[in-house]
């Protein structure tokens, strides 16, 4: 089922179905501030292996995860260093995609791991009523291997179908780029993919960062 959110009432029953459709362990496809998210509950095994079916992908790609509050992330990580924090501080919510180590006591299993996740809070209204809603959410763009990612919901569904139980439509993604991704493990952080956010905005916050190839 899609949802138009350019209206109210549809906004509500769609963040109401989608939350639902997340609780029972079935993927949804929502708006995020960058391309089209196709998610699942974290904490569901069976639905982070079904979203990695979806996307044609293994245990050896564990999807990032998405959190709707800084308070969320403080519940996955094992710490967070002082340039993710700041970081954090600068772009959230917002286009930024950090690599921590989460927390060993977590009851989930995302794939392998390594002990390390990608997370975001994503600056999109309807992305943060849902995953504040569901708690955090496995996240992947809303494509297959071989197809862009979509844009708007009408694109993701055209794509996976029957595959996803709700999704929420709000228009063309604002930025239509992915987010810039920064690992975060070390003492000095280094960036993995450059999208949304530069390299120069980064290094207004952390000065040391690293780019990929250095």
């Amino acid at each position: 089922m899609l949802y138009d959110c350019a209206k109210l009432a549809e906004r509500d029953r769609g963040l109401t179905a989608a939350v639902e459709a997340v609780k029972r362990g079935d993927l949804v496809v929502f708006p995020t501030d960058t391309v089209y998210g196709i998610g699942c509950d974290a904490f569901k095994s069976w639905s982070v292996g079904t979203l990695l079916r979806a996307k044609s992908r293994g245990r050896d790609v564990p999807p990032p995860v998405m959190v709707g509050s800084r308070q969320m992330l403080d519940g996955l990580v094992y710490g967070l260093p002082a340039a993710a924090r700041d970081l954090v501080e600068a772009f959230w919510p917002g286009p930024l995609t950090i690599l921590v180590e989460h927390a060993p006591s977590l009851d989930w299993d995302l794939g392998d791991t390594d002990g390390v996740i990608q997370v975001r809070m994503p600056l999109h209204p309807v992305a943060l009523e849902l995953i504040r809603e569901t708690g955090p959410m496995a996240v992947s763009s809303a494509n297959k291997p071989s197809d862009p990612a979509a844009v708007t919901a009408e694109e993701a569904r055209a794509q996976f179908g029957y595959e996803v139980s709700v999704y929420l439509e709000a228009g063309p993604a604002p930025e239509q780029l992915t987010s810039t991704i920064v690992d975060c493990t070390n003492a000095t952080p280094k960036i993995l993919r450059v999208g949304a956010l530069s390299l120069e905005q980064l290094r207004e916050v952390a000065a040391d960062i690293a780019e990929e190839d250095e």
